[in-house]
């Protein structure tokens, strides 16, 4: 399959067509330029904005969810607390990490994750505001533009090194550098493999 009939596969038609070039723009600026690099890329943003639906993080937790996410920051009073805020939620889970000031900043919510790879924190932002000659500190909705969306994730996948890893096909590693984590490891495995069923077979 080419990779426009790939996207539109996994995706419909719509969504197909309003990402295929930007993506493609992206992965060739970014060197993501195997069979390979691609199948990891794209397996990593479909997962992280939900098959291409969402660019930005959505906060809105109920008490039980927040306590399952931080269990070390919600208690079972704060979580009833902030349940339901998410402006008040990414205020207090991001403040002081990546470069984001304190919980009154407002830096967490300002700086919440958007783009395909849920871009956060104050730091982040300005790296790759700076590397695509964007003012995303002034401007953080830039990133909900598909452009601009998928040139971010191949920044961040750029400058993660996430090419070494794709070429050994270890979908765990490259996972931990895009989400910090393994979350949704089963999910981003699932998605790979229908991308090389599709890309490389």
């Amino acid at each position: 399959m080419t990779f426009e009939e790939t996207l539109l596969s996994l995706t419909d038609e719509l969504r197909a067509d309003r990402w295929s070039a930007p993506l493609a723009v992206a992965m060739h600026h970014f060197e993501i330029n195997t069979p390979l690099r691609q199948c990891h890329f794209l397996a990593q943003a479909l997962h992280e904005s939900v098959d291409l639906r969402s660019l930005e993080e959505n906060l809105h937790y109920r008490p039980d969810r927040l306590r399952a996410v931080w269990p070390q920051r919600f208690d079972f009073a704060r979580s009833l607390d902030y349940a339901g805020k998410p402006i008040d939620i990414a205020n207090y889970v991001y403040a002081h990490r990546n470069g984001n000031g304190d919980e009154a900043s407002g830096d967490g919510w300002r700086y919440r994750g958007r783009g395909l790879f849920q871009l956060t924190g104050r730091a982040n932002y300005a790296e790759c505001g700076a590397a695509l000659g964007l003012d995303l500190l002034d401007n953080p909705d830039l990133l909900l533009k598909p452009d601009n969306a998928a040139l971010s994730a191949g920044w961040f996948w750029q400058s993660r090194d996430c090419n070494d890893a794709a070429d050994a096909d270890n979908c765990a590693a490259v996972t931990r550098k895009i989400n910090g984590g393994l979350n949704g490891l089963d999910a981003r495995q699932y998605l790979l493999g229908l991308l090389k069923q599709r890309l490389i077979n």
